[in-house]
């Protein structure tokens, strides 16, 4: 098996990456929807993690400012046990 088919054959666990300025600190409101940061999918939790982890420390001086990771292959399967 060739490198460019390896990676054909791992399941796809997807995951989006996002941030934006929340109102509050505690809270889980942003400031303005249409200035969230659509960082990016990715194929499974830690190539998200790396993006994650990028932009989380690229926002550090501003305490409103948070990123998150969401398990879209648990959005679009539930019953899946894929849960990583």
């Amino acid at each position: 098996m060739t490198d460019k088919t390896a990676g054909l054959e791992e399941e796809q666990l997807l995951h989006f990456v996002f941030g934006g300025e929340l109102q509050e600190l505690q809270g889980m409101s942003f400031r303005d929807l249409e200035s969230l940061d659509m960082v990016g999918i990715y194929p499974n939790y830690e190539t998200a993690h790396s993006a994650w982890k990028a932009k989380a420390q690229q926002t550090v001086d501003n305490a409103h400012m948070r990123y998150f990771i969401v398990h879209m292959h648990r959005l679009l399967d539930p019953d899946s046990d894929s849960h990583a």
